[in-house]
């Protein structure tokens, strides 16, 4: 039984103690419920149940009748009136059956079960159950009450968590009740996913289980047993007492049955001992008979190899086969006195081995066995000796033939070879020197083959068993020394012969060779020359081209010449190879070129001429055309962009000179506008011609220094100045007409931007800027102080940090420091006369005093008034004021 551990510790004894005298409530509760519930478990055998256990034993019927369940005895008969008399009268006979059984009963008379004495009641119904449940309970010398406990201790003994020391605490967790279930009927609960802290779960799973599979009923409430400091002594012992009838049982029936086993076992154990021995006898024996005629065969064999297996196979047998059943004998005479010995002391007849198993016929057999051994190696190791004289000498014959064969091997291949048929000259002397080499080797086994003829002779004298494969062996091998020996000879005069024709053809491959290369790579630089594709920008440069190429075709019939003389010598070696029937497997070993590329090559060069002189005569055309379009374009850029240059030169005149009033300039710079916008059609008439130059691909212009890009450059730039120098006179005239500066104000700015701009720039760096100021009559020292009011004036008129400064920065700051502006403070008090004095604005006065939309702009964009004697709605004119002016956000 396994062990079933627990996370608590063991619950602690508690001493029992006497409550006989005393009925708690919750007790009382607890016995009726359980005593009711033992009753109808044996009263509904009989059809019958009780509902109140006081009221339903008061006349003395049912109480007969359980008694009678229990006991499996009749009682006398019952009175069937309803009188107290009656009651009574049944009530005391079952009083005096209990006491027939050797029960004493004390205080317990009929009257008080009559009355309905609940104490007494269910102190008579205790008694009878310690008398038919409990007192019959006895295990390992004890009974009723101590031998109901121990047996509860014994099975849940293996289950850690669980501590059974009396009939009351030690069952309020449940885990008692679930363990001894579990440990008769373990597939009905599962134990390990109880735990200890859960007691309710515990009981009502073990009541639940015992009620439906034990056929147990439930006679206690799991919420009084945990609800109750101590549980009912009786109440827990009657319902435990259930258990162990429910189970005791059962144990009757395992107890038979494994004492059928054991007999059943052990009769088993012998058949299988009979059996073994008789399949042992049989196996044994039948090994003898087949060993036996081996070991008796003395027939010699013809092989030192098959004589010395089986001198090996008899050692095997004596090592490996025979050991065995030397064992096995044994073990069968001992299985056979073993089962003889438990037959007898098990009052079994003694054992009779079927006919010819007997131990006596298994000992005569092996006595056969031994006796066909005896004499077995003797012959074997004289055998081997006599055959070993006749192997020893086949075997020098066979090692001197496979090394002779090994070194034939292909050799009639090789000198059949007709590879020096596509040789070249080196190798074939390399094949003259091999074959000298082979010639000394062949010489050299001559002895060899002689020592193979002598020893077959010898073998075929002495009568060997295998002689006519050694003669046809030896026969194969000198046939073939004879053959090897013609196939050598006429093998050196092909080579002979072969060298001759090749070095004849060798030195017309080095002729054709030398005059053939400088040729191919005259026509393959001929080729490049006449496909390159030539670019040229003028007509000299194509005049120069057609030159070189009439120059090039005057060389061309000297050239031909050369050829017909390659091409002869190619030709000589073709009739050697067709005289003489030389296979020539290779190519030129000098060079790779051959007369088919030659030739192509050539017929290719004659090809291109034709094509470089069309292409010449297209190109010179082409660049006629080019030169007309470089004079055309060069001829309208060089009026272009000196006017370009001129104008731009006016415009800067025009915006420095302050001729006139600011709108007699701007005046003046409109029609200057207007007639640069009229010039465009020009500067269109300009892009076309541009186009078709780059259709042209013509990249350079000597006639001309300016590009299309030059101009766009340059008309971008003068149409941008114009704009740009109408915008800043117009951005002038408004500083002028918003800050109230004059004329003679403007002209006075201009003259000093103008004269510190010393390059014409438009614009003013940081030292020309800070001496124009100091020139104004700006105070900038040139110490930390001044630096900081210079860094202050370059941080407004150039905010994003360029280092210069224009005319139009310049303009607004001199005008800013000149004109009268408004202040923060000034909106502020104007402000403040609208609120009537106060520090605070009301939207009704912002839209009485100001238009609609600008009081509801203010209105949106005023925070609310956060001071003392604020009122609601009053709005912070103060914050609005000073956010206007970037002091604040809005």
């Amino acid at each position: 039984m396994d062990q079933y551990d627990g996370d608590e510790d063991y619950m602690p004894q508690e001493d029992d103690w006497d409550r006989d005298l005393l009925l708690d409530p919750a007790w009382e509760k607890q016995q009726r419920k359980t005593f009711t519930a033992w009753c109808n478990s044996h009263l509904r055998k009989a059809g019958t149940q009780i509902e109140n256990i006081e009221e339903d034993f008061r006349d003395g019927l049912k109480l007969m009748l359980l008694l009678e369940v229990i006991s499996g005895e009749r009682l006398a008969k019952p009175e069937r009136g309803k009188m107290r008399v009656h009651k009574i009268s049944n009530v005391n006979k079952a009083l005096d059956f209990i006491a027939s059984k050797g029960v004493k009963l004390v205080s317990i008379g009929a009257e008080e079960i009559v009355d309905g004495n609940a104490k007494m009641t269910l102190g008579m119904i205790w008694t009878i159950i310690l008398r038919f449940a409990i007192q019959d309970i006895s295990v390992e010398e004890t009974s009723a009450k101590e031998g109901l406990l121990l047996w509860c201790q014994r099975k849940t003994a293996p289950y850690k968590n669980v501590n059974i020391q009396n009939f009351h605490i030690s069952w309020k967790d449940g885990l008692g009740f679930c363990a001894l279930i579990h440990r008769h009927r373990p597939e009905l609960i599962d134990y390990g996913k109880l735990r200890k802290d859960d007691p309710m779960t515990n009981l009502n799973t073990a009541f639940d289980v015992a009620e439906k599979y034990l056929d147990i009923p439930k006679m206690l409430d799991a919420e009084d047993i945990v609800g109750t400091a101590r549980p009912d002594e009786k109440a827990i012992m009657t319902y435990v007492s259930s258990f162990y009838h429910a189970f005791s049982g059962a144990q009757k029936a395992e107890t038979a049955a494994n004492r059928i086993c054991k007999v059943l076992a052990v009769n088993q154990e012998n058949e299988q001992l009979m059996e073994d021995y008789e399949k042992l006898a049989s196996d044994l024996l039948e090994w003898i008979r087949r060993t036996i005629p081996w070991l008796e065969n003395r027939l010699p064999e013809n092989t030192m190899q098959a004589m010395q297996q089986k001198l090996e196979d008899f050692r095997d047998y004596r090592r490996l086969h025979k050991p065995p059943k030397v064992q096995e004998k044994c073990q069968l005479e001992i299985n056979f006195n073993t089962l003889q010995t438990k037959l007898r002391l098990s009052n079994r007849p003694a054992f009779m081995p079927s006919e010819g198993k007997m131990v006596s016929d298994i000992n005569n057999a092996w006595g056969n066995l031994e006796g066909a051994e005896k004499g077995y190696e003797e012959w074997l190791l004289n055998e081997i000796r006599r055959l070993e004289r006749l192997d020893h000498l086949a075997e020098k014959f066979r090692q001197k033939a496979a090394i002779h064969e090994a070194w034939t091997e292909g050799k009639e291949e090789m000198l059949q070879k007709r590879d020096y048929e596509t040789a070249s000259l080196s190798e074939i002397k390399a094949l003259l020197k091999k074959h000298e080499a082979f010639e000394s080797d062949l010489a050299a086994h001559q002895d060899r083959v002689e020592q193979i003829a002598a020893i077959a002779q010898e073998l075929n004298e002495l009568d060997y068993y295998d002689s006519p494969s050694v003669n046809a062996r030896c026969q194969r091998i000198c046939d073939q020394w004879d053959a090897l020996g013609a196939l050598t000879q006429k093998r050196s005069e092909a080579l002979q012969r072969t060298e001759k024709l090749l070095e004849t053809i060798d030195q017309l491959y080095l002729e054709f060779a030398k005059r053939a290369a400088p040729f191919n790579n005259w026509m393959e630089g001929a080729m490049e020359d006449l496909q390159d594709t030539f670019i040229v920008h003028t007509i000299e440069e194509i005049q120069g081209l057609s030159t070189a190429h009439e120059q090039f075709k005057a060389t061309l019939p000297e050239a031909d010449k050369e050829r017909q003389a390659i091409l002869g010598i190619h030709n000589e070696i073709a009739k050697i190879v067709q005289t003489y029937h030389v296979n020539m497997a290779g190519t030129n070993p000098y060079t790779t070129i051959n007369p088919q590329e030659i030739n192509a090559k050539w017929d290719k060069v004659r090809q291109l001429v034709p094509q470089r002189d069309q292409a010449l005569i297209e190109e010179h055309a082409r660049q006629q055309n080019n030169e007309r379009l470089r004079r055309q374009f060069a001829n309208q850029a060089n009026v272009i962009g000196p006017w370009i240059q001129t104008k731009m030169e006016e415009i800067g005149r025009i915006s420095i000179e302050m001729h006139g009033t600011l709108e007699d300039q701007l005046t003046h710079l409109r029609q200057y506008e207007k007639s640069i916008v009229n010039y465009k059609p020009k500067i269109d008439q300009l892009e076309g011609d541009h186009q078709l130059i780059q259709e042209a691909l013509i990249f350079d212009n000597k006639h001309t220094n300016y590009t299309m890009e030059h101009i766009r450059v340059g008309w971008e730039q003068l149409l941008t100045t114009i704009a740009r120098t109408i915008n800043e006179i117009e951005n002038q005239i408004l500083t002028r007409d918003a800050k109230g500066i004059s004329q003679e104000q403007l002209n006075e700015f201009r003259a000093s931007f103008n004269h510190f701009d010393r390059d014409r720039s438009g614009t003013l760096g940081a030292e020309e800027f800070k001496a124009c100021l100091i020139s104004l009559g700006f105070d900038i020292a040139n110490d930390a102080q001044g630096e900081n009011e210079f860094s202050r004036i370059m941080s407004i008129v150039d905010p994003n940090r360029m280092g210069i400064v224009t005319f139009q920065a310049f303009i607004d700051f001199m005008s800013r420091e000149t004109a009268d502006t408004d202040t923060a403070d000034q909106v502020m008090a104007s402000f403040k006369v609208l609120a009537g004095d106060k520090n605070y604005i009301l939207a009704d006065e912002l839209r009485r005093e100001l238009p609609p939309d600008q009081a509801d702009y203010c209105i949106a964009r005023m925070a609310p008034y956060t001071g003392p004697d604020g009122v609601p709605g009053a709005l912070d004119y103060m914050s609005f004021s000073t956010a206007l002016y970037g002091e604040s956000d809005l």
